[in-house]
């Protein structure tokens, strides 16, 4: 297999989604998952920070409607919750959260399934030629 470029890393179209039925809401949501970037923001979000940078404390209130918040969108792939309405979708049903959350998590790489899968998956790494004898 050759090497990719930048170009074809940059043009990749590797972000996943699904459109998962929510019987309780009478319809179905569209789950996309976390962009690296988006993912490294939530797990910060996650834990907060003493003054000599070692963890404080970890931040679990909303922590499934906060990834929900990210990941919920429309057809357009344009999110349904900003930040600020984290508080209004943990409102809902809190099963329907628990299930939603599992695929977000799913999709964004997140979880112990999600690394377990990884590591499943993945192949060795294909070592170059040695410069030694």
């Amino acid at each position: 297999m050759a090497l990719l470029t930048r170009a074809q890393i940059d043009a990749a179209d590797d972000r996943t989604w699904e459109d998962i039925p929510v019987p309780e809401w009478k319809g179905e949501v569209r789950i996309l998952g976390l962009s690296g970037t988006e993912r490294d923001a939530y797990e910060a979000s996650m834990v907060r920070m003493g003054s000599q940078g070692n963890v404080q404390s970890v931040n679990l209130l909303d922590s499934s409607a906060r990834l929900l918040a990210k990941c919920l969108v429309d057809e357009d792939f344009q999110r349904l919750y900003t930040d600020k309405e984290v508080k209004a979708l943990g409102l809902k049903n809190g099963a329907v959260i628990k299930v939603l959350y599992k695929h977000a998590q799913r999709l964004s790489g997140l979880g112990k399934k999600a690394t377990e899968d990884a590591a499943g998956n993945s192949e060795p790494a294909q070592s170059g030629s040695s410069t030694s004898d």
